[in-house]
């Protein structure tokens, strides 16, 4: 079945409330999109939302690489060479994840459309549901405990605290959240690089009583080292975000002497799905539990992020509550909360359809 048409573009969006993490504030995103059509009438919809401070790439670089002459002679090509297709685009797009992303997601669309299966089938779906993190962002004891209530009532039972400004008041808010909570519910923390070594012990040792399910990226890109002075047990719940780029990190970060027990995967970090699966193989033989994370993004891929994450036997959690945060979106369906548990459709490809 051949390629008939690609359109890329962009597209700003509000958030619902504006959200601060260790080194930024966010109030709209932009989002890039891609369609690819087929021949018979179906079209694969892809997006791109990369983080430019953590992999050097903007939105808008990505809808003027989606708009070269790379993509647009994709017209013509068959879209059961899709996996030949996304080959190429990573040659053509070294580094770029939000722009390889956009491509493989929206080829893995169409072509699960065009088979008619869903992706988690295609690659052999092993999970049916997991329950989703709710972010809560930097904000005062009070702020956090009133958002957190707010989620509570609608059925999210895995709240993740963003930390890394300030180690007391980080202190404080989980201290607080456990208080009111108690046991029946799951606290992950997220400090985006912001503590040194130091200020994690401390963090660590004011915390031990409490059972944090995990940490991402306490300290900043490139000291991972300085993790090694702590026990086996404290790295075991630790997680790699902004230092988990690619295959090759994930490499390095799986020594004999493992920084993290976790690695949280990010189709916007990594370039897509295809990459996901290159990382998720490479932690399942070095005994690394999956931590499926996102930035603020369309349905359509934390869509697909679910699809690889529920196809991976060694994926453990996932955090993507990064669609909730949109005022629109392009499209509709694909997964349904039950529970606090994301559960897709299991439609060809990825099961949304555009509003």
């Amino acid at each position: 079945m051949k390629i008939v048409a690609v359109r890329a573009y962009l597209k700003k969006m509000a958030l619902k409330k504006p959200y601060t993490i260790a080194y930024n504030t966010f109030s709209d995103v932009a989002l890039a999109f891609l369609e690819i059509e087929l021949a018979n009438g179906m079209i694969g919809y892809g997006s791109g939302s990369p983080a430019e401070e953590v992999v050097g790439e903007t939105t808008e670089q990505t809808v003027a690489n989606l708009n070269t002459s790379f993509v647009s002679n994709l017209v013509g090509r068959d879209i059961r060479q899709f996996q030949q297709i996304i080959f190429e685009s990573n040659l053509q797009f070294p580094h770029l994840p939000g722009t390889l992303a956009a491509i493989d997601i929206a080829l893995h669309d169409a072509f699960g459309k065009f088979l008619g299966v869903s992706i988690a089938s295609f690659y052999g779906q092993k999970m049916n549901a997991l329950p989703t993190s709710m972010t809560i962002g930097i904000k005062g004891v009070d702020a956090t405990l009133e958002e957190a209530k707010e989620y509570a009532a609608m059925g999210f039972k895995v709240f993740k605290v963003k930390t890394g400004m300030d180690v007391q008041e980080d202190i404080e808010r989980i201290k607080a959240l456990y208080t009111f909570f108690g046991k029946d519910y799951t606290i992950r923390v997220d400090a985006n690089q912001g503590y040194d070594l130091d200020q994690l012990k401390l963090f660590l040792d004011a915390t031990s009583t409490y059972p944090l399910e995990l940490i991402e990226q306490p300290l900043p890109v490139g000291q991972e080292q300085n993790l090694l002075e702590l026990s086996v047990e404290q790295r075991k719940n630790l997680t790699a975000d902004e230092a988990l780029k690619d295959p090759q990190a994930a490499l390095q970060l799986a020594t004999v002497e493992k920084p993290f027990g976790i690695y949280n995967i990010k189709l916007m970090k990594c370039g897509g799905l295809l990459g996901a699966k290159e990382i998720a193989t490479i932690a399942q033989y070095a005994d690394i539990d999956l931590f499926w994370g996102c930035n603020d993004e369309s349905i359509i891929s934390i869509t697909a992020a679910l699809h690889m994450a529920y196809a991976c036997p060694n994926t453990k959690y996932i955090d993507l509550d990064g669609s909730f945060d949109l005022m629109e979106d392009l499209v509709t369906g694909g997964f349904e909360v039950k529970a606090g548990c994301l559960v897709i459709n299991n439609a060809p490809g990825f099961g949304f359809t555009k509003i």
